[in-house]
């Protein structure tokens, strides 16, 4: 009986570190004509988004997120390689980003 209790805390505590680990390698930054997304604990990844390929973004929240009060935002293009995921969002923070990105796309795609 021991052995499964020690098996669940060290498993417990294994799935609170690399989920912490997991949610600190997620970040964002807007610059002046691209959205740049990285993430990935053992393999970096870094998207950078032309605003002017923005085809739609999505805000999304399950119901334990809308329990917690976050969401993920989706950007979606022509290209899967440039599609970009930002979860664990403050609700606000999210419709408040989706709002400006779509602004952006239609601003920078208006000279296409």
């Amino acid at each position: 009986m021991s052995v499964v209790a020690g098996a669940l805390l060290v498993g417990s505590f294994w799935t609170w570190w690399w989920a912490d680990r997991n949610r600190r390698s997620w970040g964002w930054s807007e610059s002046e004509d691209d959205l740049l997304v990285t993430s990935g604990v053992m393999f970096r990844r870094l998207v950078v988004v032309p605003y002017g390929r923005v085809q739609f973004v999505d805000v999304e929240a399950g119901p334990v997120e809308q329990r917690l009060g976050i969401a993920h935002v989706t950007l979606n293009t022509a290209s899967t390689q440039t599609a970009a995921e930002i979860p664990g969002l403050p609700a606000e923070e999210a419709r408040r980003l989706r709002d400006r990105l779509t602004d952006l796309g239609r601003a920078h795609d208006a000279g296409v």
